[in-house]
């Protein structure tokens, strides 16, 4: 039975006509606006979603009324016209409708060898996108004339496909919409733009355009203009011109190509043609005005007239986008706080990475291609789920694949740096990590043994999964161990933007921060404090840990004391370091956390080596392993139990965070320190740990004589303490929820094994997305309302925070501020990102207004 023919339906693109971003894409929409101002666009129609789908799913379409729109023999081009401009697309094609007998008029019109040209790219793009004939079958080298080459790729098109090249236009237009239609639904190209926050079911809209072909001699060409540097934001006029050519982006010759503006280099435009020139750049001034955005035009010149063929977002660099962003609201072109909201706080990820130092010593393990510019460095792990593993235990990691596939998405966001075997400049996994903002480089010489979980370098070394690598994502270079890295250098036009931000933002952005060197960097940074320093991370150092297993190891109270008095200076050093750099800033100190058996051995090796350091018998120190080891640490005897149960070390820590604080008050500002109170799931665990807190205060403002003041908080990673907020919260001046341990306790699942099962349980649409990476605002973001609101029940001063990574992320800063927290601490890296999201949300709002 035959099926029924469908009509095509579309829209012309006139000053009034039904097209909107939604239902025929931004490039559509945007023609409109230019046809509105007046420029010289040409005659164009637009295919919205519903008729895009519909040529996709493969339904006998009639075109008829489509190409009587545009009368006899038209020369038509077909551009894809997503919703969202960085969603992507299939590529353009252009010179639809061109055949043998077109060719013949062409040829005498204009010359053989610019019809040749037309015809062949013609061929070339229809043989390539829309019948998926083999490229390099049609990619012909500079030794055969434009004549020679179509010859040879009607040829071939017709060895490959047993039919000759269609001459009919009907047959073209309707295939090469029926390829762009399929290309944008096909599974590639769903993951891909949904990795950058497009729905799955993303439409697509095209549009068709009669040609002006851009042949006839020196005042006839294609070229495409924009007035900012691409890759940093200048204001410049920078494109080139194309003579006798319909397409800018098609191959030249040196001769062919001008500048647009003058240049010392060669010739220009502006010499050339000087009248469309300042036209040119005065439309292109219109545009940027009245659409409110760096533009790129694509323009015609047929016989020295001037055409407008089209206007996208100049494709720019994170950098370039924030100081175009600014830049257009010092003009008054934008309000500031649309400055704001254009900027993806994601991406100043990539505008702040560090850099590889350039003049240290550099042990090369591969050369590769520069495919996403920074640094890191991290342990090697050859698989996602590895990746994912290792960003759970907190450690980085640099990805190293043969090449990446849409299913390694997760995995590279997991990673801080990717390194494949193969790939180019346009692979999956360089746009990806371009995307990402990750160090990336392709092509790089090595060879992977998945089986053995090595790779061997071209130099005969080899390296396992662990070992420590550096990437170099802006050299394409992968180093061995890890190399000195620069600090990030930031221009005025991010602390611009950054001034803005933190002029409207209405929630606190603080740092978790471990060490001096971590509250430096969250201080350059502008972050309102530390909201987490986790003290364990200082025991882990050189001789700092021998003390603190002679202090596992002693037998009594008194022994304790001894052992413990020699980790006070210590302690006190890094605290008073810590109140001084952040000197007027508050500081959230967790008191010890982890259970103590991780500071021991756990091999016969490392006992055998702890027994001679404090001269014991392996049998005493294996037996002592074996009575701290627990069938599931992380809830055993920890955090506040292990407090209650070995007092003096939370004493000792008290001391030494009062003792600081009067010291560092002797040269500076005041310093309230905040003591916060790890794993807490009763209020009788914080009335015990705050008298013995408050004890030592006393004790030490007798000794010295000086009067502080400080303020003891609990930190809520358990279910109970959530939902025992009011009673936890008659003693405590602060909560700030743990969300990393709170996530772990509420869904039962481990962090260190979760990315083992996590890209099934997703992929499956068990959860919507990794709740580690993401806050779940269902169930974990439950409990944290429950615990705010019952915690401001009884006192309603009461701060709130959030300091587990998922401060970091804008959906859960979102959360947060609706939930009326006060602030969110984040690692320090990521504290710019924390502030310019929780900016946009109040810029926002006040463009909705």
């Amino acid at each position: 039975m035959q099926q029924e023919v469908t009509p095509l339906g579309f829209t012309r693109i006139k000053r009034v006509a039904p097209i909107a971003v939604n239902t025929h894409g931004g490039r559509a929409k945007c023609l409109q606006r230019l046809v509105r101002l007046d420029l010289p666009v040409p005659l164009t129609v637009a295919l919205g979603f519903d008729a895009v789908h519909q040529l996709a799913e493969g339904r006998p379409i009639d075109i008829t009324a489509l190409l009587n729109v545009f009368g006899d023999a038209p020369l038509l081009s077909v551009r894809p016209s997503s919703e969202d401009p960085d969603w992507g697309g299939p590529g353009a094609i252009l010179n639809i409708g061109m055949n043998d007998a077109r060719h013949a008029e062409l040829a005498e019109q204009y010359g053989q060898d610019d019809a040749d040209t037309l015809y062949l790219r013609f061929v070339q793009a229809y043989a390539v996108h829309v019948e998926r004939l083999d490229p390099e079958l049609f990619e012909f080298d500079n030794s055969l004339t434009s004549g020679e080459a179509l010859q040879r790729a009607l040829e071939f098109y017709f060895e490959e496909t047993d039919e000759d090249f269609p001459q009919d236009i009907s047959l073209q237009l309707i295939s090469v919409l029926r390829s762009m239609a399929r290309a944008w639904e096909g599974t590639t190209a769903r993951l891909l733009r949904q990795a950058k926050g497009a729905p799955a079911d993303a439409g697509l809209g095209l549009v068709v355009q009669a040609m002006a072909p851009g042949l006839g001699g020196a005042q006839s060409g294609s070229g495409v203009v924009q007035l900012i540097d691409p890759n940093t934001g200048e204001q410049i006029v920078k494109g080139r011109f194309t003579r006798k050519s319909s397409d800018p982006a098609a191959p030249a010759s040196a001769t062919e190509t001008l500048y647009l503006a003058k240049d010392p280099r060669g010739p220009s435009l502006e010499d050339v043609l000087p009248k469309a020139y300042t036209q040119l750049v005065h439309w292109a001034q219109i545009c940027r005005t009245r659409l409110r955005e760096e533009m790129e035009v694509k323009f015609t010149i047929q016989d020295g007239e001037l055409h407008i063929i089209d206007a996208v977002r100049v494709p720019r660099s994170s950098r370039a986008a924030l100081r175009a962003a600014v830049q257009l609201a010092e003009d008054k072109v934008i309000p500031v706080e649309e400055a704001i909201c254009r900027v993806p706080p994601r991406s100043l990820t990539e505008l702040l990475h560090q850099q590889v130092d350039p003049d240290a010593p550099r042990d090369v393990a591969a050369r590769g291609i520069a495919a996403s510019p920074g640094g890191a460095v991290g342990k090697i792990v050859f698989t996602s789920d590895a990746a994912q593993a290792s960003e759970a235990r907190g450690e980085p990691c640099i990805l190293v694949r043969r090449e990446t596939a849409p299913e390694d998405i997760r995995g590279m966001h997991s990673s801080v740096g990717v390194v494949t075997e193969r790939g180019g400049a346009t692979s999956h996994a360089a746009v990806i990590a371009r995307g990402m903002g990750l160090p990336c480089v392709v092509g790089a010489g090595l060879r992977i043994n998945h089986r053995k979980r090595t790779l061997t370098l071209e130099d005969g070394r080899e390296l396992a999964e662990g070992d420590t690598l550096t990437v170099d994502g802006t050299m394409g270079e992968a180093l061995m161990g890890e190399a000195k890295m620069l600090p990030v250098v930031k221009d005025k036009w991010y602390l611009q933007l950054m001034e803005w931000a933190d002029s409207i933002r209405d929630i606190g952005v603080r740092a978790n921060a471990d060490t001096p060197a971590d509250a430096a960097v969250a201080r350059d940074f502008k972050a309102q404090g530390i909201g987490l320093c986790r003290t364990e991370h200082m025991f882990f150092e050189g001789d700092r840990l021998t003390v603190m297993r002679e202090m596992i190891f002693a037998q009594t109270r008194e022994d304790r004391h001894e052992v413990i008095a020699r980790l006070l200076p210590m302690q006190r050093a890094d605290f008073t370091e810590l109140f001084q750099i952040m000197q007027g800033q508050p500081v959230c100190i967790r008191l010890f956390d982890p259970p103590l058996h991780e500071f021991l051995p756990s091999d016969r090796a490392g006992a055998k080596e702890l027994a001679e350091a404090l001269d014991l018998p392996l049998s005493d120190v294996t037996r002592r392993i074996e009575w701290l080891s627990e069938f599931n640490p992380m809830l055993g005897m920890r955090g506040v139990r292990l407090g209650i149960t070995f007092p003096e070390i939370y004493e000792m820590q008290a001391r030494a965070i009062f003792e600081a604080t009067v010291e560092a008050s002797k040269h500076g500002d005041p310093v309230v320190p905040e003591i916060m109170i790890p794993l807490v799931s009763a209020k009788r665990e914080v009335e015990l740990v705050k008298a013995r807190v408050d004890a030592v205060a006393t004790a030490v403002r007798g000794e010295t004589g000086a009067d502080f003041d400080y303020r003891l908080g609990v930190m809520v990673e358990t279910p109970r303490a959530a939902l025992r907020a009011h009673e936890i919260a008659q003693h405590a001046a602060f909560l700030s929820f743990g969300t990393n341990d709170l996530t772990q306790m509420a869904y039962g699942l481990s962090r260190d094994d979760a990315g083992r099962f996590m890209n099934a349980y997703v992929q499956q649409g068990v959860f919507p997305e990794d709740p580690f990476h993401t806050l779940d605002p269902d169930g974990v973001g439950e409990l944290l309302q429950i615990g705010a609101e019952r915690g401001r029940t009884t006192k309603p001063d009461l701060t709130l925070g959030l300091c587990g990574e998922h401060g970091g992320n804008p959906e859960s800063i979102a959360f947060c501020r609706t939930a009326g927290f006060d602030y969110v601490s984040c690692s320090p890296f990521r504290v710019p990102v924390a502030r310019l999201a929780a900016a946009q949300l109040v810029a926002k709002e006040r463009l909705e207004r």
